[in-house]
């Protein structure tokens, strides 16, 4: 496991004009951010993570005092939706109080239990469950957007820590997740490592101090799912990543 510390956006020099001598601001110290990275056995990456989040709040309404929310795809609720490309984008926000709602430039999203064996055969033998019984991933594309609200309202909101948990990623910086501000300004490209054995399992994390998280932008890879697509460890030409657990700080409301 890396833990790594850096500055997550450069400053910038104002210049002011008084009298003939310009004078130069001194420069914005940007968010520090704490990276924590895995692949291979993630497992105890995975749980510090956790840990230095805070308790599960589950699916319990509205802002809580402090914790974690996470979305592992598995619950009951979401079961009427499993292998289908429908799947809410809203979901963990309307029918899981989870504070999270998801967009895509593709054309919906899969809940999938069948290691998107529906999709092509051969995906079986690419991926693995982080935890069983699902995965997900956008269809028609290979990015997804999170945004957050306060559980179970559409509220905007921040949070300070974002992870997740990929499968099968094999291609070194082209899994990522750029983290935004809420005017829209990144906060950085964070890159998962390449898996390291054949459990295929990388991990990526980042926290800062203070909750100014508004959207995630999450690439898996370098191409989509499809029937006729085919992982570069196969024999293709892309890199098909999908995910699993999501792991983020309780969603604070926007003062």
């Amino acid at each position: 496991m890396r833990t790594t510390r850096w500055m997550g956006l450069a400053g910038v020099a104002v210049m002011m004009a008084c009298g003939d001598d310009p004078v130069t601001a001194p420069r914005p110290v940007p968010p520090l951010a704490t990276v924590y990275s895995a692949t291979g056995m993630i497992g105890a990456t995975v749980s510090q993570f956790r840990a230095i989040l805070g308790p599960a709040n589950g699916g319990i309404a509205g802002e809580q005092p402090a914790g974690r929310r996470e979305i592992n795809w598995d619950g009951a609720a979401a079961i009427p939706f499993n292998n289908r490309n429908d799947f809410p984008a809203d979901f963990f926000n309307t029918t899981v109080k989870a504070g999270a709602v998801f967009t895509t430039p593709g054309t919906g999203f899969r809940n999938d239990s069948t290691l998107f064996s529906e999709i092509n055969p051969d995906y079986a033998t690419q991926f693995l469950f982080f935890t069983a019984p699902n995965l997900f991933a956008p269809i028609g594309s290979n990015q997804l957007d999170q945004s957050f609200q306060v559980a179970g309202q559409p509220t905007p909101a921040l949070i300070r820590g974002f992870g997740i948990v990929f499968s099968d990623v094999d291609l070194a910086d082209k899994t990522t997740i750029q983290l935004f501000r809420l005017d829209g300004s990144s906060l950085g490209t964070y890159r998962a490592p390449v898996r390291s054995d054949e459990g295929g399992f990388s991990f990526v994390g980042v926290t800062f101090t203070d909750a100014i998280i508004a959207r995630v932008r999450i690439t898996l890879g370098t191409g989509a799912l499809g029937a006729n697509v085919a992982d570069i460890s196969a024999g293709g030409t892309v890199d098909l990543v999908v995910l699993d657990n999501l792991i983020y700080s309780e969603p604070r409301k926007v003062l």
